[in-house]
């Protein structure tokens, strides 16, 4: 039986460009995160991209390999396109660079831009304001990326216990 995302109380969406590298690292780490902190049934998480260039495929098999070294799994995460309905659905649209900010900001509806924001901005640390894309690099891109999107994941976690 699949749960409705009325029956969850926050809702997070992470958001990259093609939605097979940094945002799928961002909902596996989250996901793990919130399961260990016992809240699966009060936090939602998904991802997707602001294109759709990879709909229907896998996370890159890079992102997965560095994920599960520490323990994540990024598996049944499959590359969709943010869509309308999305907007509505989350609480939390979080971005993972300016350019997709950006985008997303542009196709929010004016009262729902609030929800759009940047994943770094729950970073305790906030040295970057991006998640670099890790696409055309090497294996250290995915390793920094997983550094990243742990740190926030610990943040927005604590935001959203608050909330709870």
């Amino acid at each position: 039986m699949k749960i409705l995302m009325a029956e969850f109380r926050v809702s997070v969406l992470f958001v990259c460009m093609g939605n097979i590298c940094r945002s799928p690292t961002a909902e596996g780490v989250f996901r793990k995160y919130v399961s260990d902190a016992g809240l699966d049934a009060d936090i939602q998480t998904d991802s997707a991209g602001t294109h759709a260039y990879h709909s229907g495929e896998p996370a890159d098999r890079r992102a997965h390999a560095a994920a599960l070294r520490r323990g994540f799994s990024l598996e049944g995460i499959c590359a969709r396109r943010v869509t309308e309905e999305d907007f509505d659905t989350f609480d939390y649209i979080l971005a993972m660079d300016q350019d997709n900010l950006m985008v997303l900001q542009e196709r929010a509806p004016n009262e729902l831009r609030g929800k759009v924001r940047l994943f770094l901005e729950f970073a305790e640390s906030r040295r970057e304001n991006e998640v670099p894309d890790p696409y055309y690099g090497g294996a250290a891109g995915f390793e920094r990326v997983l550094d990243l999107v742990e740190e926030a994941s610990q943040g927005l976690l604590e935001t959203l216990r608050k909330k709870i």
